[in-house]
């Protein structure tokens, strides 16, 4: 069976719907990753964020669409995002939360409820997870969903522009590819810019800053096999190593890989 027609197969017989995979995660019924859950719909990177904070991170995403395509922000206080998701709460709805004070991680938990304050903003932005749908509908391997694993993610020298307090150098995450499928991934994620868009880079991995292509600094190393290529989309893990130099009283993202899954159809992301 050929890859498209195994991925054709695996759509079909997807088990859960985003709302039903939110209620297993607030639950606790799923604490992984979610790389190749719910096909066809948006997953988010999520990035919450005191007020008074909230305008300069707005203007990094801005000036930075590549690895922060913003999708949704929230009104201040407000754990809901109804455009997002029905009964979508950002407070329970995600595998896994990372809470930071003055940009140190201090904790991981499975939900924010007892974080929640009154002047918190939510920014959910697009996620590498999206394009994964369109390139294996193509007929493209993807490595991490073959082996079961989180995408691995690189921290790199490519700087971002700075916005006020946020400044970062840019987070990248890697699929192995062979050439003719790295230009097809091109011309596919092309079509996808609010969900990183096509590659920033191909090959070799030091002339980004990446010494070491088999110890990701964030997910897991996947199989390269001979005659392939290191492809690197900007990934929206760029945000948390923006908010180690910012240092924000107090932030909450999401872990990585463990993203938010909204009823938003990937198709509506598509530019044709």
């Amino acid at each position: 069976m050929t890859l498209k027609a195994q991925y054709t197969e695996h759509s079909m017989q997807v088990a859960y719907t985003p709302k039903q995979l939110r209620a297993r995660i607030r639950y606790g019924e799923y604490q992984t990753n979610t790389s190749g859950q719910c096909q066809g719909f948006v997953q988010g990177n999520v990035v919450i964020l005191p007020e008074d904070w909230a305008a300069d991170f707005l203007r990094f995403c801005q000036l930075n669409p590549r690895p922060c395509p913003l999708i949704a922000m929230s009104q201040v206080g407000d754990p809901l995002l109804p455009e997002l998701g029905d009964e979508l709460d950002i407070r329970t709805d995600i595998p896994r939360y990372r809470i930071f004070h003055g940009g140190e991680l201090m904790q991981e938990v499975m939900d924010i409820v007892n974080h929640w304050r009154d002047d918190l903003v939510t920014f959910v932005l697009g996620c590498s997870f999206s394009f994964e749908e369109a390139l294996l509908a193509d007929g493209l391997e993807i490595r991490n969903i073959t082996e079961g694993v989180n995408v691995p993610m690189y921290r790199t020298n490519i700087p971002c522009r700075k916005a006020g307090r946020f400044s970062s150098d840019m987070v990248v995450s890697m699929r192995p590819m062979l050439a003719a499928d790295a230009i097809r991934a091109v011309q596919i994620c092309t079509r996808f810019p609010s969900v990183h868009g096509a590659p920033v880079h191909i090959g070799d991995p030091s002339l980004i800053g990446i010494h070491d292509i088999s110890s990701p600094d964030f997910g897991d190393a996947v199989s390269i096999h001979e005659g392939e290529l290191p492809v690197f989309w900007a990934c929206g893990v760029t945000p948390q190593v923006a908010l180690e130099t910012a240092r924000p009283p107090l932030c909450i993202t999401h872990s990585p890989g463990c993203m938010l899954v909204t009823d938003l159809p990937n198709s509506k992301l598509a530019v044709l």
